[in-house]
């Protein structure tokens, strides 16, 4: 059971690399042509350049649930999963499964093609139609009849569940919510655990509830902000919690931070894990708390804070942002035990037993 977990986690890991590009591309479009006064238009000779963008970045996201199963189903299957994983996405949007739809459709149809490649035999001379005309059409058949009759309606009773629960959460209920997804997207730094609540704001986004894709564009800031401000509290209180090396590390996670990569964290968090951890976390927490309570939304998946002017309320994502990255800083700066000589010594030494400076390859 252990070891199928992993294997469907690294297929939606796999598709949610191939689908990136297009989340982000879409939100930056619609973001830019609503702040130019653009809305989605169907009619050619209404379009202007701010609706064209905006309009080109609502079909973009229209196209998630196509992307996302047919890279699922191309991670299991190769090649010939990527039709019929595609089509499964257009059923998950025709019968209104949204993401969920196109993620399991994506899984269906893959193992449905990998089963037909291990298994069906063909005569010599059709062998190279399988990848291209057999595999594709027979599993688009199978997996389209489970989406259309058996499957497809309890994932759009699912995902309207999931809607509606989001929508009717009351501010208090929010506040809870929101530290959950706040404190979860980022607790291991952009790793594989914070991917998963990311990737339930992506699938939420692309049903029109924008607050948990807020939540997770500022909460992933927090991590390097927080850090790089409690080095600067630190100073201001001479207590010395970060070593020259980390101090080197925190001038690189900084701006990184702003562009929403939280990664740049990981070599200073990992000399002090469970500290760090517990102070981002719960920064993180109270970011994604005060965001969700504020009505805070964002078209855009990504961007750090470049895409703050673009959100519903700007003023409440700042807020929300300095509260969590205050509070992450202050935490840090109570429970990081202080840094001595001895720590900078034991540093420089095992920055000398990594030194490959001088092997050499004849």
């Amino acid at each position: 059971m252990k070891k199928l977990g992993a294997e469907l986690k690294r297929h939606a890991l796999t598709a949610i690399s191939y689908m990136l590009p297009l989340v982000v591309a879409s939100g930056l479009l619609i973001a830019i042509g609503n702040l130019m006064g653009g809305e989605v238009v169907t009619d050619l000779s209404k379009m202007t350049i701010p609706s064209a963008l905006t309009s080109l970045g609502v079909l973009g996201m229209g196209l998630l649930p196509s992307f996302i199963a047919g890279y699922i189903s191309y991670s299991i299957a190769d090649r010939p999963g990527i039709a019929p994983g595609f089509l499964m996405g257009q059923i998950a949007s025709f019968l209104g499964a949204g993401f969920l739809g196109g993620m399991v459709g994506g899984y269906i149809v893959g193992y449905i093609a990998l089963f037909i490649r291990k298994n069906l035999k063909v005569p010599h001379w059709a062998e190279a139609l399988m990848p291209m005309m057999i595999i594709p059409t027979l599993s688009a058949i199978l997996g389209g009849l489970l989406m259309y009759f058996v499957i497809g309606t309890p994932i759009v009773w699912a995902t309207e569940a999931l809607t509606n629960f989001i929508t009717g959460l009351d501010k208090s209920a929010k506040v809870l919510y929101g530290f959950i997804i706040g404190a979860l997207g980022c607790i291991d730094f952009g790793g594989p655990i914070s991917k998963v609540p990311n990737l339930i704001c992506d699938g939420l986004l692309l049903e029109g509830i924008q607050e948990p894709e807020a939540i997770k564009v500022l909460a992933a800031m927090v991590p390097p902000l927080g850090i790089t401000l409690s080095f600067v509290f630190s100073k201001f209180m001479k207590k010395n919690i970060y070593t020259s090396t980390e101090v080197e590390n925190i001038k690189v996670a900084f701006p990184m931070g702003l562009c929403m990569i939280s990664e740049g964290v990981i070599p200073i968090a990992m000399n002090d894990l469970i500290r760090t951890v517990i102070c981002t976390a719960t920064g993180c927490g109270v970011c994604g708390a005060i965001s969700f309570s504020l009505g805070v939304a964002s078209a855009v998946p990504s961007g750090g804070v470049f895409v703050i002017p673009a959100m519903s309320n700007p003023i409440g994502a700042l807020f929300a942002l300095l509260a969590g990255t205050c509070v992450t800083a202050i935490l840090l700066v109570l429970i990081k035990k202080p840094r001595t000589a001895a720590d900078e010594v034991q540093e420089e030494e095992v920055e000398e037993e990594m030194d490959l400076s001088d092997i050499k390859i004849s």
